[in-house]
């Protein structure tokens, strides 16, 4: 193994602005900031949502956040912050580094994720059923 996904995380770390929880919720009710959820839906069903959240997975982001793509995403287009999230923190710094090097500006993500958010007693709500 060349790099393992430890190098991955702090490599991306160095690279990308990082919220504290505190910080990131300073910001929650901000019209000009966007939170972005990356985790998998079955974590969305199972552990509950971020208020307000958009959800879009880690696997999709790339597709998502590029205007030539057939499955970008409008949300991405706005003049907003985007402050990804996954459940500890290390999907969401690799894939802010990733939409940082794709050209998406005024990008951060929270430390210790939707695991520390939770654990800070911020507000969750359950993923409402379809």
């Amino acid at each position: 193994m060349k790099k393992g996904y430890k190098q991955l995380v702090d490599e991306a770390s160095a690279e990308i602005k990082t919220y504290s929880v505190a910080e990131a919720l300073a910001k929650m009710h901000d019209p000009q900031v966007q939170f972005i959820d990356v985790r998998d839906v079955r974590e969305l069903e199972r552990e509950g949502v971020v208020p307000g959240a958009f959800h879009a997975p880690r696997g999709m982001i790339e597709f998502w956040v590029d205007p030539e793509s057939p499955y970008y995403k409008p949300v991405f287009g706005e003049r907003k912050e985007f402050i990804l999230f996954c459940g500890a923190g290390w999907r969401s710094a690799l894939t802010t580094k990733t939409v940082q090097d794709m050209g998406l500006e005024n990008v951060a993500h929270i430390e210790g994720g939707f695991g520390a958010w939770k654990a800070a007693g911020a507000p969750v709500v359950e993923k409402e059923k379809k």
